[in-house]
């Protein structure tokens, strides 16, 4: 029996399903209240390139509409930038449904829909080389002829910030082992900034580590957001008491999540002038998460305004905001350089924060290094990069039924396949990942971490994700999982992403400028069996920065899926762990040598290290 309200579901998914409601035209009610939107874009399209933009929106319609239409359209291009057809925003519950309400003839295309909707939740969502810039991309969006490829979302397997969650907690413990030479994070404080979509993770994973995290973020609603979730524990907006309260704290080796409301730049300098004047360092670990990748559309402002004062000097005077920016810029380094003078140790989060600071001529450049080098390291490089040498990376997976008990189920079985690998022997270095990832599940499930659809997400190797998706499959094929698993990961992996300043900034072959790991991954795993696969451009660092590619796998049970799973999961791994050791990182060897003679049975002789540069110079001058 159907309850009403599954019924209404249906009705209204399969209403989504029948295509654009044209006769009659549904009532234009604007924007809709109460759900974040982008911050107003200014791409500057001259008369020609407005019209342009008008075409390219009405050729969805038929001519008989056309003209109303185009009267809100370009009022819409004219207030925010783009044309967003708010007219059309279905009135149903935008949410990832149990996969048996979708109107589909295969349960393949009913998990796309309920990928894309998961994507789409508000309580999930924020949502070609010389024409890859910022400026051209504006312009293309305005158009509506491309859009930002925001990175894991671009693949349809945006699980909220779950995932952000877990990656921090992996940084935060790597950070304390190798900055600190600590186990225990209790008493130690670290600072950043950011509760947005992303950076909101920030807050828990310092209490799952047990540290002490202070976290400043300008708007005020995310600040309320994160608290009204039970991920800040405390919020201010003094100064003087954020102080008070993280001396306090920091004496009692309490665990705590502190929100501040105001600005991060004031908060780093305010550590300085403590230092300065009495001595004591209040900070063991820094970073940010501001979305810097999007300096000048609102991932970072500026400490010289409030933020509404920003958000409408950002849209009335762009050329003055960015300047504000790039002086906030310098400030924010400048504070970081003294504390670092300290025993106090900061690492750029990949948002490409050091990179916008160094193009604004702060004071991070490292003398003699590349260009994916600065003053201070990327975690890529420091903290995460021997990681995902090892073939460790984000692997997810989302229960298309929404059912808590199968996901509870998946917790179960990947729990046991990690701790069967630990009890059949593995490296000191993988088991310590393997212990990570076992006390991260059973953190997670405690911190109930699920936005959206029931997903999990957890660091694994080649071997762990193989054995994890044949247990699942397994687990639907005799019914203790309900529905079909859909597979994916982190385009943050082993070879899912080509970007010199973050997740390849540790290969100094010179070829972290190429793309060839992300399209090799794409094309093999297409090859090899995934449901999906994504290319795209510009997720997480930016536009013209980076490319991404990602899939979606669906494991329904059957025998084939097992097949598709055991085939393209092993490319999707080995294919970057490859690039990795090939690419000059000696400690990516013992295990792509150990991983290629297992699957071939051949004895493989790898590339020797060149050490000599002496060598190296008189070559060149010879």
């Amino acid at each position: 029996m159907v309850s009403t309200s599954s019924s209404a579901a249906m009705s209204s998914l399969q209403m989504l399903c029948s295509g654009l409601p044209l006769r009659p035209l549904p009532q234009n009610r604007g924007r809709w209240a109460g759900v974040p939107h982008a911050p107003v874009r200014t791409p500057g399209l001259s008369p020609v390139e407005e019209q342009l933009a008008l075409r390219n929106a009405l050729r969805y319609f038929p001519p008989d509409v056309q003209e109303l239409l185009a009267q809100e359209f370009a009022q819409e291009l004219r207030l925010y930038g783009h044309i967003y057809m708010y007219r059309f925003c279905p009135h149903i519950e935008m949410k990832a449904y149990p996969i048996e309400q979708y109107p589909c003839r295969t349960r393949a295309a009913a998990a796309i829909m309920h990928m894309i909707m998961n994507n789409l939740d508000h309580a999930v969502a924020q949502v070609i080389p010389n024409y890859s810039s910022r400026t051209e991309y504006e312009k293309l969006f305005a158009l509506g002829v491309t859009m930002y490829g925001q990175m894991t979302a671009g693949s349809y397997c945006y699980i909220g910030p779950q995932g952000i969650v877990h990656g921090t907690v992996l940084t935060v413990l790597n950070a304390a082992r190798r900055y600190l030479g600590i186990e225990d994070l209790a008493g130690k404080v670290f600072v950043t900034s950011g509760l947005g979509g992303m950076s909101g993770a920030q807050a828990k994973a310092a209490v799952i580590v047990g540290c002490i995290g202070v976290i400043a973020e300008v708007d005020k609603e995310a600040l309320v957001k994160r608290r009204q979730q039970g991920w800040l524990m405390e919020v201010t907006d003094s100064l003087d008491h954020c102080i008070e309260r993280l001396r306090k704290a920091r004496k009692k080796k309490e665990v705590l999540s502190l929100g501040y409301h105001g600005n991060i730049v004031d908060l780093w300098e305010r550590l300085v002038h403590e230092l300065d004047t009495t001595g004591e360092l209040l900070v063991d670990l820094g970073s940010d998460q501001t979305s810097c990748h999007n300096p000048f559309n609102g991932g970072y402002y500026p400490v010289q305004l409030s933020f509404v004062e920003a958000q409408h000097l950002m849209a009335s005077n762009p050329p003055a905001f960015k300047d504000l920016v790039q002086e906030s810029l310098r400030r924010h380094i400048s504070a970081i350089n003294r504390l670092a003078k300290e025993k106090f140790f900061f690492w750029d989060y990949g948002n490409a924060f050091l990179l916008e600071a160094h193009r604004a001529g702060a004071d991070v450049a490292k003398k003699g290094a590349q260009k994916t080098e600065f003053r201070y390291p990327s975690y890529v490089q420091h903290i995460m990069g021997d990681i995902f040498s090892q073939g460790f990376g984000p692997f997810r997976w989302v229960c298309t039924s929404r059912d808590p008990q199968d996901l509870a189920v998946t917790d179960q079985l990947a729990t046991s396949v990690l701790e069967k690998a630990i009890a059949d022997g593995v490296k000191a270095s993988v088991k310590l990942q393997y212990m990570d990832n076992i006390r991260w599940i059973r953190e997670a499930a405690k911190h109930q971490l699920v936005v959206g659809s029931q997903a999990r997400i957890l660091y694994s190797d080649q071997k762990g994700r193989v054995a994890i998706a044949v247990a699942i499959n397994q687990a639907i094929a005799n019914g203790n999982i309900k529905a079909p698993v859909v597979l994916s990961r982190d385009h943050h992996d082993v070879s899912g992403t080509d970007s010199p300043f973050r997740e390849t900034s540790n290969i100094y072959d010179g070829s972290a400028f190429c793309a060839d790991m992300a399209v090799q991954n794409f094309v093999g795993d297409a090859c090899r069996g995934a449901t999906w696969v994504a290319l795209h451009n510009g997720g997480g660092v930016g536009w013209g920065e980076v490319i991404n590619g990602g899939f979606g796998l669906v494991l329904d049970g059957s025998p084939e899926a097992e097949d598709k799973a055991r085939m393209m999961l092993s490319w999707d791994v080995s294919n970057g762990v490859a690039r990795r050791c090939w690419s000059g990182n000696p400690k990516a060897y013992e295990i792509i040598c150990q991983t290629m003679e297992e699957n071939s049975g051949l004895v493989v002789t790898l590339p020797h290290d060149v050490t000599d540069e002496c060598m190296i110079q008189r070559a060149l001058q010879s």
